[in-house]
């Protein structure tokens, strides 16, 4: 597969490892407002909204899709957006989704804008309760990449209008939140298609 490399188990769980230390979550109001912090798993239990993000990257008509490790704490084994994640406390969501980009992917980018916000929710039948400010960001990228077994199962690049078709036959194969996303995301990566064919 174009791109892919594979992190050795022992470092991606010593990465784990290390994040399972700073697993709180920022508990923030309608407006995105900073009210308090909370352990992961506690907010998603008693579905308290909290700050989240998530990264498309791009490449001409493609977007690169991650699929989720089957052993995550919901939606394992789905496909979506290529990451998501949650800032820590004192961090950016930018800064946020630069470092989980590389711990996920080993990818080093700083090339990414934030698109749109929305809040959703949504209850798993685990139990467990996505309720999210997600701020959404995009970014060209043209490189390789090295997946963490341990958050990742699988990634490839997908083309936009055959991602389209492959939702509607199989919405159950994708994460919510990543549909939501996805349309004003792929009106970002057209305008900016669009924007280079006219610079030529």
């Amino acid at each position: 597969m174009e791109g892919k490399q594979r992190m050795e188990p022992q470092e991606g769980m010593e990465r784990v490892k290390e994040d399972n230390l700073q697993e709180q979550v920022v508990l923030v109001d309608m407006n995105d407002q900073k009210i308090g912090c909370m352990e992961k798993m506690r907010a998603h239990e008693e579905g308290r909204l909290h700050r989240a993000f998530s990264v498309f990257l791009y490449k001409d008509d493609a977007i690169l899709l991650q699929q989720r490790a089957k052993e995550k704490y919901h939606c394992g084994g789905l496909w979506t957006n290529t990451c998501c994640s949650h800032p820590r406390m004192g961090e950016s969501v930018y800064q946020a989704a630069c470092r989980r980009l590389q711990e996920e992917l080993g990818i080093k980018t700083t090339d990414l804008e934030e698109i749109q916000s929305f809040v959703y929710r949504y209850t798993f039948e685990n139990g467990l309760t996505e309720f999210e400010f997600d701020h959404v960001l995009a970014g060209e990228y043209r490189g390789t990449w090295t997946e963490n077994p341990e958050e990742v199962e699988a990634v490839r690049w997908v083309k936009m209008k055959d991602l389209m078709s492959d939702i509607q036959e199989n919405p159950e194969h994708y994460t919510p939140w990543f549909m939501i996303a996805l349309k004003e995301v792929m009106e970002y990566v057209n305008k900016k298609l669009q924007a280079g064919k006219d610079s030529i």
